[in-house]
């Protein structure tokens, strides 16, 4: 317990730094020739509105990204936080649904501040209606998919079976915001950032859990420790 603690502040402490800096990097305007060029690099040259690869390609990455989208996350949360209701994991269940619902207040409150507008430089490939920085979809996901992938994988007792489930858990994660850049609806830093600060959210709610954990099973042992100790006069036993 102690070592995924310290572990967990480690990684939080890294993905909270690394958003202050992109963010200021994108305030500044430095980022710009790199989203720019990685926007252009997904696109026909002679025809910005038609991206890389087969017609098919595109239509998958509209699936993908559907992934992350407000009514599918939702969805999923609460499908599974009445399945961990029912099974008696309230707990579980009230850091799945804080986490969300926390999520989304700071992405709205993220992009309100920042009110970065979004890419102009190609066409989009899907209707969005926010601003641009960082991406919800790639915060969002890393909030719910990550959360998930820990819960999942701390039921487990086989490490290949753990691992396996948090890579799934990053996959999901990341093919999500690459959709949003193949799509031309997010600058690529929006994308990074939205994966530093919804893993750090993510981190920071399991934090929360682990800390709550840790005091109900001292409380419990505190609660059974006067019921270990003989009576006062008692003889000790031979």
């Amino acid at each position: 317990m102690e070592r995924w603690t310290l572990i967990a502040i480690a990684l939080t402490a890294v993905s909270l730094f690394a958003f202050v800096n992109l963010a200021a990097e994108v305030t500044e305007g430095d980022t710009n020739a790199f989203d720019r060029a990685i926007l252009l690099a997904l696109r026909n040259p002679a025809d910005l509105s038609d991206p890389i690869g087969p017609r098919w390609l595109e239509e998958i990455m509209r699936d993908l990204t559907a992934l992350g989208g407000n009514v599918v996350l939702a969805i999923l949360s609460l499908s599974i936080t009445g399945f961990l209701v029912l099974t008696g994991k309230r707990r579980a269940a009230a850091m799945i649904a804080a986490s969300l619902i926390t999520g989304t207040l700071l992405s709205h409150a993220l992009k309100w501040g920042f009110d970065r507008p979004r890419p102009d430089l190609v066409p989009h490939g899907t209707a969005v209606y926010t601003q641009s920085f960082p991406s919800a979809h790639a915060m969002l996901s890393a909030i719910v998919y990550l959360t998930l992938g820990a819960l999942l994988a701390r039921v487990q007792a086989a490490w290949p079976v753990k691992i396996y489930l948090l890579v799934v858990a990053v996959f999901l994660t990341v093919i999500i915001g690459l959709s949003r850049v193949y799509l031309g609806v997010h600058w690529p830093t929006d994308v990074l950032a939205g994966w530093a600060v919804g893993a750090a959210w993510a981190l920071l709610c399991w934090l929360v859990l682990l800390s709550i954990q840790k005091a109900r099973r001292r409380a419990r042992q505190a609660a059974a420790a006067p019921a270990l100790r003989p009576p006062p006069g008692a003889a000790p036993e031979r």
